[in-house]
């Protein structure tokens, strides 16, 4: 909701917009990891394969993002929400 708002209503560029959300997402998600580590609800066994994972694909997308103009990125954030939205639709559990 963060990026749509920021483009559409602050008038922020789609670069911009992404930057923020991510920067404001680390807290959220730090306070979230240590809840759940608390709680033992979490599954160690693929730590080092996510980790690694996530860090090489964090790299390509913001190599990849920074080297795209703001109308493409634009429209491939469009998509991508599209394209999770009907994910949702599709495979959202019945109860």
């Amino acid at each position: 909701m963060l990026i749509p708002a920021l483009t559409l209503l602050a008038g922020s560029r789609q670069h911009t917009a992404q930057s923020i959300n991510l920067i404001s997402f680390i807290p959220v998600a730090v306070i979230a990891l240590i809840i759940h580590y608390r709680k033992n609800n979490l599954s160690t066994d693929y730590s080092p394969v996510l980790i690694l994972t996530g860090l090489a694909g964090a790299l390509i997308g913001s190599g990849l993002a920074v080297r795209l103009s703001a109308d493409i990125l634009s429209r491939l954030f469009g998509i991508f929400l599209f394209i999770m939205g009907f994910m949702e639709i599709l495979y959202k559990d019945p109860k």
